[in-house]
């Protein structure tokens, strides 16, 4: 489930989990490696609020990630295409896999500006 010690902080009125709540980890909760605390000393997760200025960074970050994810896997490819083509093909996929996700990314932060593929 991801980090460790993760609970649901709010509850439909019938009791039963409601997936859209909070999720918070207890605060005592050493979670596992990648999982960053903030200073309340609970983990942050995806129900966290940040506001502009902070998703910008995020989705910077990962479209950067992306980028030589991107850049690494073909990289690859070309290095394997002479001596293992199934591998190269199997890399060229997942450098495809990244770029796609790249490119979203980028239309995400720079809306209208990007050719569309046809």
């Amino acid at each position: 489930m991801g980090c460790a010690a993760v609970t649901r902080a709010h509850q439909r009125d019938d009791n039963r989990p409601e997936w859209t709540g909070g999720l918070r980890a207890s605060p005592g909760s050493a979670g596992p490696a990648g999982c960053r605390k903030r200073s309340g000393g609970y983990l942050y997760v995806m129900t966290d609020v940040v506001d502009s200025d902070e998703l910008l960074r995020r989705i910077q970050r990962a479209r950067a990630w992306a980028e030589r994810e991107e850049e690494t896997w073909k990289a690859r490819s070309d290095d394997l295409r002479r001596g293992d083509p199934g591998g190269s093909r199997d890399a060229d996929v997942r450098g495809q896999a990244y770029e796609a996700v790249r490119k979203v990314l980028d239309e995400i932060l720079t809306p209208g500006v990007h050719a569309v593929d046809g």
